[in-house]
């Protein structure tokens, strides 16, 4: 819901990044905001201006009107404004329910474990790109063996553990499924989101409930007003 007189939030959202997911997040809460857009450099990396917006340059950050605070991390970013905002609005959990430890567990594990193997898949996928032509076929069959003895065995791993997860959950009233069960998504599911789009588009190992996932959250109605707004965007699932 941006376009607000006075919107409560500010998200610095760069173009084809775990942005993306916060946007979506902000959404589903209804919470009103304004995009501060920045396009990627020629190397694809993030520009200089978001240096002027946090020490790391990157993105996303989120600045909280009502107080003028900053967040950055994704993860922090989800957690703050379900925290905020989230109310009736994302699944109730209790410390005490089993699903908390879902919740918990997939909201942290798309960065810290998955998303660190597609990184490094990433690193040799474009290395051969970055060196002397007359090298190149080499360097490119060296990259090919180190993701797959490094990168492919790990990603399948992960693939295949949140294939079996979802498959257990139970399906909501409208036929969805989430991280942690229910009715509603919860952190899981906005982290998790831009994980799995980059998962399915970045490997072959996706299995077809997480496939199916991936779409169900891209065709929902939250997730379809923030690509409009955050404009054109790499990882929708084909």
């Amino acid at each position: 819901m941006s376009d607000a007189a006075s919107p409560a939030i500010t998200l610095h959202y760069l173009e084809n990044s775990r942005a993306q997911r916060i946007l979506f997040l902000l959404e589903e809460l209804g919470v009103s905001y304004q995009i501060k857009s920045y396009k990627r450099t020629d190397a694809g990396l993030a520009p200089p201006e978001l240096l002027k917006v946090h020490p790391l340059g990157k993105s996303p950050v989120i600045v909280d009107e009502a107080t003028g605070k900053g967040v950055a991390e994704s993860g922090a970013i989800v957690e703050y404004l379900i925290a905020k905002f989230g109310e009736g609005k994302t699944a109730p959990i209790k410390p005490t329910d089993d699903a908390w430890v879902d919740d918990r567990y997939f909201t942290h594990f798309g960065e810290a474990t998955l998303q660190t193997r597609l990184l490094l898949r990433l690193i040799f996928s474009r290395t051969p790109e970055k060196v002397p032509f007359v090298v190149r076929p080499i360097v490119r069959a060296v990259m090919g063996k180190l993701d797959a003895m490094l990168a492919e065995p790990e990603i399948k791993r992960c693939a295949d553990l949140i294939e079996s997860h979802l498959e257990k959950q139970p399906k909501s009233e409208d036929g969805s499924r989430w991280f942690a069960g229910g009715q509603l998504p919860t952190g899981a599911d906005f982290m998790m989101s831009f994980t799995l789009e980059t998962l399915t588009t970045r490997s072959n190992s996706a299995g077809p409930v997480t496939k199916e996932y991936v779409k169900q959250i891209q065709s929902r109605a939250s997730y379809k007003r923030g690509l409009q707004k955050g404009g054109a965007y790499d990882y929708l699932l084909k």
